[in-house]
């Protein structure tokens, strides 16, 4: 609402409120755009919280003060600020994504429909997906946050009116017992069960109560400008610091919450009671408009990010000529785009939408009101189980492209990793690596082990077919990139200590295999273990990155069938991996001196990579955008195995003679 703060029985604007929402939803927006650079960004959520709970209590405080204070006028004005924007956007990305989500895609997106028109988002996605564990599958994610608020609101109006009635001197008393009541919930959930305490609104509610404890007017006022400044500057550094230091590693809410929160609560409390350098900043025109807008922009831009994530901009490019499908392709291009088409519509949701239903001059009266409501959540609630009913209306597509598309990697099914056959998860992440047999290696067989990422777990299944009479042990751990002295996550990092400063050291290995999503700044890594390897014998070999699509292979397979365009998916490529190929292949050869695999050019031609591990029953080399499908892993390996690329691998050089090769080598360069 645009109803801000009571004075005496008025409400007055605060455009300084209005500035914190563009800080807020810019930060989430900014987060989901790019979650490597700005990792602490869906901190604005919290912001929002805070912001909800003043602006809320004090419209709320402000009528019970007075005697006009109605439980149904509340619902009224909460349906009219949350309602119709949101179902604006469940009908038009529904119907948008009807044409292109897969059958088991649109029955999973049906039932997020439901739990999102329902107010129960929350539950359903703590039920089904952890916030950062496999978002870009969900393009309702983002409604847990609604739904979080919307049962905050449905039952605090209550228990204020029954405290208010029953212990009318203890209200003030009992906000500050519940606020401390759910931060120490918070606190304690976040240790047992991060994703409960994430999506749960009993760990939530003590940050919607920081506003209100400041619309109670429970603090003393910041009556000098020094103090205001000193609160404003001192509230926007902590939102900073959470946007910019938090990562989604970070135990959240809990403790790790009060900084954001906390922050926001300062300007707040700083604006009550006059300006500041900070307040006339978040004032300024252009940044109130972003933040006048801001709902509609929080519903609108994580689906379009989804969409586009998934795939769903390949239409745009089926339909445009060959040589301009590089410029679609782009990441910036396709980032700005999201960017401009996200504001675009959250523009014309508030301006058609919002202000429509909440203007006071052309107010829709509370039984149109009620009756749209009620029909919308009738159309939506007969399309979810519609579409659930019909197992995802799988004649939309023929059956061969339903064949394809069920090779896409299931969402949220990738474990962490696993060491030989110790398998590593949530709950088991310390005494995995202490264990001698993760690891084993069979008498006459030669050993080789794999280290790396999700990449060298899909490349594993293929050397362990391809390579009966080898011990091919795999250590991976997702997102982690090989080095001695790893820099990712502490699983990451526990899994390199263990391989070079423990496993290596009494374990004999042929060979040591290196593959993963390489990034420029991850190479270093390959140089400090090809050096490691030298002084200590031990022989490595790298492979390099596989083909990658700018969306899943599956579905531009599916796509390509569908639509009767052989060669979309070859329109999809990215320069990544040539460019990272060739680069690596001069570093292995100049800098790292061990022998190279090109997973790449196993698969590519010139412009033409392999779409198929087998054409006939219609594998794809890939299960995603850049992971080998099991069958892909063995095509590749065995072709690599065919030209001769493995020789070092299969040779009959024992390990014995490798290691002495290497020391050789490394006492010379001394």
């Amino acid at each position: 609402m645009n109803e801000q703060r009571i004075h005496g029985s008025a409400i007055a604007y605060r455009p300084d409120v209005d500035g914190l929402r563009c800080v807020a939803v810019l930060s989430v927006f900014a987060f989901h755009l790019s979650p490597s650079r700005v990792s602490g960004g869906y901190v604005g959520v919290d912001v929002f919280f805070v912001i909800s709970g003043y602006l809320i209590s004090a419209i709320m405080f402000s009528e019970i003060a007075s005697y006009r204070f109605s439980v149904l006028a509340f619902y009224e004005r909460r349906m009219r600020r949350i309602f119709p924007a949101l179902f604006g956007m469940l009908l038009g990305v529904s119907l948008l994504i009807s044409f292109f989500l897969l059958p088991t895609e649109f029955v999973t997106y049906a039932k997020s429909v439901a739990a999102a028109t329902l107010s129960s988002s929350n539950f359903y996605f703590w039920q089904h997906s952890g916030y950062f564990d496999s978002p870009t599958s969900n393009p309702l994610l983002h409604t847990w946050s609604l739904a979080v608020e919307e049962q905050f609101y449905i039952l605090f109006p209550i228990f204020l009116v029954v405290t208010r009635r029953l212990f009318p001197n203890r209200l003030k008393h009992a906000v500050v017992f519940l606020f401390f009541a759910s931060l120490a919930a918070s606190a304690v959930g976040v240790r047992l069960s991060p994703t409960t305490a994430f999506y749960m609104p009993y760990t939530r509610a003590w940050e919607l109560l920081a506003g209100t404890i400041i619309a109670l007017g429970i603090l003393p006022r910041l009556r000098t400008p020094a103090l205001r400044n000193l609160a404003t500057f001192l509230g926007i550094g902590m939102i900073a610091y959470s946007v910019l230091r938090y990562t989604p590693q970070t135990p959240f809410p809990g403790l790790a919450a009060l900084i954001p929160c906390c922050g926001s609560a300062l300007i707040i409390w700083a604006g009550e009671a006059g300006p500041s350098l900070v307040g006339r900043i978040l004032s300024l025109r252009p940044i109130v408009f972003v933040g006048l807008i801001s709902y509609s922009l929080y519903l609108w831009h994580w689906p379009l990010i989804v969409l586009n994530d998934l795939g769903l901009s390949v239409p745009l490019s089926a339909a445009v000529p060959a040589k301009w499908s590089g410029a679609l392709a782009s990441q910036t291009a396709s980032k700005l785009l999201e960017i401009l088409i996200a504001f675009g519509l959250a523009i014309l949701s508030w301006r058609y939408i919002e202000r429509p239903f909440r203007s006071r001059e052309r107010r829709i009266g509370r039984r149109p009101l009620f009756a749209f409501s009620a029909a919308t959540v009738v159309v939506l609630l007969a399309f979810s189980g519609a579409v659930i009913e019909a197992h995802g209306f799988r004649t939309r597509f023929p059956s061969q492209a339903v064949q394809v598309a069920s090779y896409l990697t299931p969402p949220g099914s990738d474990t962490l990793g696993q060491l030989g056959d110790c398998a590593i998860s949530d709950r088991n992440r310390s005494a995995v690596f202490a264990r001698a047999d993760c690891i084993q290696v069979t008498p006459g067989k030669r050993a080789f082990l794999l280290v790396g990422d999700s990449h060298a777990g899909a490349l594993w299944q293929g050397l362990q077919a391809s390579l009966p009479d080898s011990d091919i042990a795999l250590a991976a751990v997702w997102g982690c990139r090989p080095a001695v002295h790893a820099q990712g996550t502490a699983l990451c990092q526990r899994m390199m200590d263990f391989i070079f400063q423990q496993y290596l050291a009494s374990h004999s290995v042929d060979a040591l295999l290196l593959e993963a999503r390489w990034y420029p700044n991850s190479l270093s890594g390959i140089g400090e273990i090809a050096s490691w390897a030298r002084s200590h014998g031990v022989p490595v070999i790298v492979f390099g990155p596989v083909a990658e699509y700018d969306a899943p292979l599956p579905r531009l397979l599916a796509y390509s069938i569908a639509w009767h365009k052989p060669h979309l998916a070859e329109q999809h490529l990215v320069a990544y991996s040539p460019v990272m190929d060739a680069r690596m292949h001069i570093l292995a050869e100049n800098d790292w001196r061990v022998p190279y695999v090109s997973l790449y050019h196993a698969a590519c031609t010139g412009n033409r990579c392999l779409e198929y591990a087998n054409e006939q029953n219609l594998t794809p080399l890939l299960t995603d955008t850049d992971h080998l499908s099991e069958d892909g892993s063995r095509v590749l390996i065995r072709k690599l195995i065919s030209l001769g690329q493995l020789e070092c691998m299969i040779s009959s050089v024992s390990a014995k003679e490798q290691a002495l090769v290497g020391a050789k080598s490394f006492l010379d360069e001394r």
